[in-house]
């Protein structure tokens, strides 16, 4: 893009030297600035004329000749094609008048024509070069350079030498080159140039690093696994390609629009010319009006219209860690007035939190999740992990061991800690250790109905406490469902999860509808049921389980923490794993769709308008008429606002980043 800007800059340059040549030494100069400059070397005027334009017509003016000789040979019509005949009729018959002995010719009108349509293009590609800088700034975030171990000893090499299977070395406040899995060190990674996570994210033994993400604090040696267009960033970077290469319906609405209005402009030109000639014109001026005609009409705008939207909103998604893989994900996401979201792993985290510890009396929450979390330490099972660590994230608490532990399959754990004997587990162990749970028999039915998972403890043959786990929700998810409230969408929550479990998590986050209890192979239908009451229905999910209803979903969002087979299957991945993510890839499409309406109405209105004007109607009225040039002006600044416009989406506002709750 950057090199195809530099040759219109330079072909702009050319047309404009030569072009403000011609009008000194034109008729036009002297009726309108008094300016009567003599003619070099005793030639004619025009003959001056014709010498002057050759570079503006062989060289700047080239690529809408070739344009337009590709596009007849497609069998199609383009505004290529309307400039250069502007262009060339203009010129040709400027041509023919001067090898004839001479007259008026429209030397000046040719090459200025070709200069504004020019200056119009370079403005384009400068501003469609701005949409594109989310792409350059994410090639840019690859290190050049890598540190590979090889025979004991760090070697740097060019990032592009790095193979599957080398070892590499990372230092502090260095750049990950490509992805990894890490062999040995401790470090905090910092990911937000990649998946837009603003907090850093602990690494050690075993976890995965991201080409391209900063290293911060400790040295890392980590062993490659994706490499070159394997790679994390090379994804993204080809998603995000792809989508601004797509063509969304709106965008194909637009070329068959174009191609039509090509047609009118090559038919209301000649009819121009002959309506003038037949009202007694002459035939210098009624060509002057077909060219005018010819030019003014030009779809430049209209065939602008959407790509431009589409490449800053692609563009601006990526920089949030929000990727649409194509336009049509892009226009479907402004459409959407459902969201459906999975429950496990979307709006939670995916795994057991300690949210209530009841006590019995004469016992406090501390010291019983002292004695508990001694022997849940020493067992293997999920709940037993997150007491454990909800206990150690206590400050104060001490840890104490656990002495003649005894694990019970599917009842819980004994051990006898700090001179105690403590049990933990399910209603049946503490039957089989004939404890009494009235005390807190109902404590323990009440968060059970509200969907916790309830743990008992007792300690010394007493019933102590109820230590109440559930499957936390992410930080942000409460307020992802309030900014889908503001844009007016519906929020479901669909999961195969107990109808208590989902009515707590609903409740909490405010969600307007459940549906629980499904099965996975039943998502995809229960999916079905909501389009066909004629909504537009978005599907946000994780899982494998996920994806027959992210396909079958007018919009599949897939978190980006989920499995393959989803992200393949989804429309949308947020790279965050972040639920707030899923208004702000909505308000993207949403304010994309809103710059493609208006610049179709832009560009039907301002043809609408112009073309009468440029074929003389109001020339009797008025006695107001354009030329060529001032068309040609008109139809690139015409261009130019609709570029310009596209780039004002990059101040669309959106939700504040939170950190991912991971």
């Amino acid at each position: 893009m950057a090199d195809m800007a530099i040759d219109m800059r330079n072909r702009f340059v050319v047309a404009a030297v030569f072009a403000v040549l011609v009008m000194l030494w034109s008729p036009m100069a002297t009726d309108m600035f008094g300016v009567h400059l003599p003619v070099p070397f005793g030639l004619r005027q025009d003959i001056w004329a014709l010498v002057l334009s050759l570079p503006v017509i062989f060289y700047s003016s080239a690529i809408f000749f070739t344009g337009a000789v590709a596009a007849l040979r497609a069998r199609t019509l383009d505004m290529m094609v309307l400039v250069a005949v502007g262009i060339g009729a203009g010129w040709l018959y400027s041509l023919a008048i001067t090898l004839t002995g001479g007259g008026e010719v429209f030397y000046e009108a040719s090459t200025m024509l070709a200069t504004f349509v020019l200056l119009g293009h370079w403005f384009e590609m400068r501003a469609r070069g701005g949409a594109n800088d989310a792409i350059r700034a994410l090639l840019d975030l690859a290190p050049p350079k890598a540190e590979v171990i090889r025979d004991g000893v760090p070697v740097e090499v060019p990032t592009a030498e790095v193979v599957v299977g080398d070892l590499l070395l990372v230092r502090p406040g260095a750049k990950i080159a490509v992805d990894g899995v890490v062999a040995e060190g401790d470090s905090e990674v910092d990911e937000s140039m990649v998946t837009g996570e603003s907090m850093p994210v602990h690494k050690e033994p075993g976890s995965t690093v991201i080409g391209a993400s900063l290293n911060t604090n400790g040295t890392l040696r980590f062993r490659a696994t994706k490499v070159g267009a394997d790679t994390a960033l090379a994804q993204i970077v080809e998603l995000v390609q792809q989508a601004q290469n797509s063509k969304a319906p709106g965008q194909k609405l637009a070329d068959r629009a174009a191609f039509w209005l090509v047609l009118v402009a090559l038919i209301g030109g000649a009819l121009t010319f002959a309506v003038w000639l037949l009202a007694g014109a002459s035939f210098a001026k009624a060509m002057l009006f077909a060219i005018t005609v010819v030019v003014i009409t030009c779809p430049d705008a209209l065939g602008l219209a959407t790509p431009t939207a589409i490449m800053v909103g692609t563009g601006l998604g990526a920089k949030r860690g929000v990727l649409f893989k194509n336009a049509l994900a892009l226009e479907s996401s402004a459409r959407i007035r459902t969201v459906v979201m999975d429950k496990t792993g979307t709006l939670t985290k995916g795994e057991p939190e300690v949210t209530d510890v009841v006590t019995a009396e004469g016992y406090t929450a501390d010291e019983v999740l002292r004695l508990v979390a001694a022997v849940e330490r020493e067992s293997e099972h999920p709940l037993a992990a997150a007491i454990a660590h909800h206990a150690e994230t206590l400050s104060g608490t001490t840890q104490l061991d656990a002495e003649k532990f005894e694990n019970v399959p599917g009842h819980g754990a004994v051990a006898e800690v700090d001179g105690h004997r403590v049990v933990v587990g399910n209603r049946r162990l503490l039957d089989r250790e004939h404890i009494d749970l009235e005390p807190l028999a109902a404590h323990r039915d009440r968060l059970t109905d509200s969907g916790h998972t309830a743990v008992l403890a007792a300690i010394d043959g007493t019933a102590a406490a109820v230590i109440a786990l559930a499957d936390a929700p992410r930080e942000t998810s409460a307020a992802a469902v309030a900014e889908l409230h503001d844009l007016g969408i519906e929020v479901v929550m669909l999961t195969g999860d107990n109808r208590a479990t989902a009515e707590r998590i609903a409740a909490d986050l405010g969600i307007d509808t459940v549906i629980a209890e499904v099965l996975p192979g039943d998502k995809a239908a229960k999916i079905a049921e909501l389009q066909r009451d004629g909504r537009k229905v978005a599907m946000v999910g994780d899982g494998v389980n996920d994806a027959p209803a992210l396909a079958g979903a007018d919009l599949g969002i897939a978190i980006g923490a989920g499995t393959d087979v989803a992200i393949e299957t989804a429309d949308l991945v947020l790279m965050r794993s972040d639920p707030l993510d899923v208004p702000t890839a909505l308000r993207i499409g949403r304010g994309t769709l809103r710059k493609m309406h208006q610049n179709l109405a832009w560009a039907v209105g301002y043809n609408t308008i112009a073309l009468p004007i440029a074929a003389g109607v109001f020339v009797p009225a008025f006695g107001f008429t354009l030329r060529p040039e001032i068309a040609a002006m008109s139809m690139s600044g015409s261009s130019v606002i609709v570029a310009l416009n596209a780039l004002s989406l990059k101040r669309l506002h959106l939700p504040d980043q939170h950190s991912s709750a991971d």
